[in-house]
């Protein structure tokens, strides 16, 4: 009986504590769907009680530096929408530390003009404290000038807390001069990555400055190679540096004192003659522009080596080697190639994969494709080869009218080659020498391809279903290629006991599988030429290569699929 009036006397209690907790959270609701609609402010402020409330009544109490580290996490268009509907996050809104303005995070489309960009960047900067800024990124896009506006957006941003700095004004009418005085006294100190564009920078150097600097990017910046050099000198804990089009740089000096430098990329800087490396760890080097001397020093360490110039292949065969002797990857592309490789003593004893494309005409059309084997037998643990050929070189190379001996190389055994792709594939006699070659000496092949178009894709790999116009041109050689092929290559093909050749793949077309016809997109309009042409060489393939592949090797013919249309091409 004690227990039943206890009971009843709790019961009532609980009815109460419910009623009042339904209509906090209805009033709690209807606040947080009116502050959506508004404008969030500075004057509006949190005494962390509500964030608090809210969070108890969900069984949860967090603090308001756990509150700060999940908005800090989110991006900057996110953490403002939900600072407009959660008092929480609006506190935690006044030291956001990541700042992004360009044309995506203001949410503005390709009509935007000055003003409008302006305003929203002003509108946000006037709702921030200011402090806690760790990650400052200014992108404004083309033909917008805002000159006149950066400094001060600059001056809101750097701070002794700014650890990321990006500055990159596209096309501005104006030539920008970044106002170095606001790195000055220390400012400069926290920065770890600094990436500017488009503008002068003329760097100011005080002790201990730079210090937490890693990664350095300058791209269309005008800085001097004494301003740069003074700054490397400084940059003790750099890691990275990208320069690219910076065109007052002759030579590019990196020093010694550079130990945790691993990677460079020099990229079309017109004037750069000269590079020399003395900082010992570099790993990873990737340069595209006019040849260099790239002078003795502390390249050993160097794996991975990208190098795009005019007629640089033999350069390569003769400098790299001694200078660089442990690179594991290695990818050329030369322009107007005109000399065949030498035959050389010197060895890549680590290269495992190589790359090597030719790119526009060459003055000799007689280009001796069959000489790259020296690249093949200066490596001796080399598993993947990749070669690319323009369809300038296509036109000129493509008449197999030498019916002389074919010729061999011998005593070059490629032990662990396993794939060879060949793109732009035509019935030049040189490379069709080299195929040979390959087959006959890499006894542990295990997937060829021979792409006798251009490499391109036919369709799109972000787009399924959509293929890409293909030149008459181009077609035109398949056949004469898929002669070649069918005459001087596929009889040399091992068979099952002498190789591990699993897959071999020729392509018809671009160089990719054909669009599917499962796909609800439209293909782009293929020419006639195309739609004429490929399917005479899809026969040749059929009547005079498939039977003569042997059985457990796939063979994958890539063709235009039956929705491909002419373009009255």
């Amino acid at each position: 009986m004690g227990i039943t009036l206890e009971m009843n006397r709790v019961m009532p209690t609980r009815r109460r504590r419910q009623r009042r907790r339904r209509r906090r959270n209805r009033h709690r609701y209807r606040s947080i769907a009116k502050l959506g609609k508004r404008k969030f402010s500075p004057s509006q402020q949190d005494d962390d009680s509500q964030g608090a409330k809210r969070m108890k009544n969900s069984g949860m109490l967090l603090s308001k530096d756990i509150w700060r580290r999940i908005h800090c996490l989110m991006p900057m268009r996110d953490a403002a929408r939900v600072a407009c509907v959660s008092r929480a996050f609006l506190n935690s809104w006044l030291c956001y530390p990541n700042l992004t303005f360009n044309k995506d995070t203001l949410g503005l489309d390709e009509h935007v003009c000055e003003t409008d960009f302006i305003s929203k960047v002003d509108h946000i900067l006037k709702r921030h404290s200011g402090t806690c800024v760790k990650t400052f990124k200014l992108e404004v896009p083309y033909e917008l000038d805002v000159c006149d506006h950066v400094d001060r957006w600059l001056q809101f941003a750097i701070t002794p807390a700014i650890e990321e700095l990006t500055l990159t004004l596209y096309g501005t009418v104006q030539k920008y001069n970044f106002p170095c005085s606001l790195l000055s006294d220390g400012m400069a100190d926290s920065i770890r990555i600094l990436d500017l564009g488009h503008c002068a920078f003329c760097p100011t150097i005080e002790p201990g400055s730079w210090r937490s600097l890693k990664r350095l990017c300058l791209s269309f910046v005008r800085i001097t190679e004494d301003e740069l050099g003074c700054l490397l000198l400084n940059s003790l804990a750099l890691e990275g540096m990208e320069l690219r089009h910076c065109n007052e740089i002759v030579s590019l000096k990196i020093p010694c004192t550079l130990q945790q430098l691993s990677y460079i990329t020099v990229s079309e800087c017109s004037r750069v003659r000269v590079i020399e490396n003395k900082a010992p760890n570099v790993s990873s080097f990737y340069f595209t522009g006019n040849k260099v001397k790239l002078s003795l020093g502390e390249w050993l360490q160097v794996k991975k080596l990208n190098m795009r110039s005019s007629r640089i292949v033999r350069y390569a065969r003769a400098t790299l080697p001694s200078m660089m002797p442990n690179v594991e990857t290695l990818s050329i592309g030369s322009l107007r190639e005109v000399f065949n490789t030498p035959m050389l003593p010197t060895k890549f004893p680590y290269l495992k994969y190589l790359s090597i494309s030719l790119i526009g005409l060459t003055n000799s059309p007689a280009y001796d494709y069959l000489s790259l084997v020296s690249f093949l037998a200066a490596s001796p643990l080399l598993e993947t080869f990749f070669l690319a050929i323009s369809k300038e070189q296509m036109k000129r190379e493509s008449k197999f009218r030498d019916s002389s001996h074919m010729r061999q190389i011998q005593e070059h055994r490629h032990e662990h080659l396993k794939s060879v792709t060949i793109i732009g594939f035509c019935s030049a006699k040189s490379l069709v020498e080299l195929t040979c070659h390959i087959l006959e000496n890499a006894v542990s092949l295990e997937c060829l391809t021979l792409n006798t178009t251009l490499g391109f894709a036919s369709r799109s790999e972000h787009s399924p279903g959509t293929c890409f116009p293909m030149g008459k041109a181009v077609l035109m050689g398949v056949p004469k290629a898929l002669s070649a092929i069918q005459t001087y290559i596929v009889g040399k093909v091992p068979s099952t006991n002498t190789t591990s050749l699993e897959r071999l793949e020729l392509d018809t077309t671009h160089g990719n599988a054909r669009c599917s016809e499962d796909s609800s997109d439209e293909c782009f309009p293929v020419s006639q030429g195309v739609l004429t042409e490929s399917p005479r060489a899809v026969l040749a393939i059929r009547g005079y290569i498939e039977g003569k592949i042997p059985t457990n090797v796939k063979l994958n013919v890539l063709e235009p699929c039956s929705r491909c249309h002419a373009g009255g091409g």
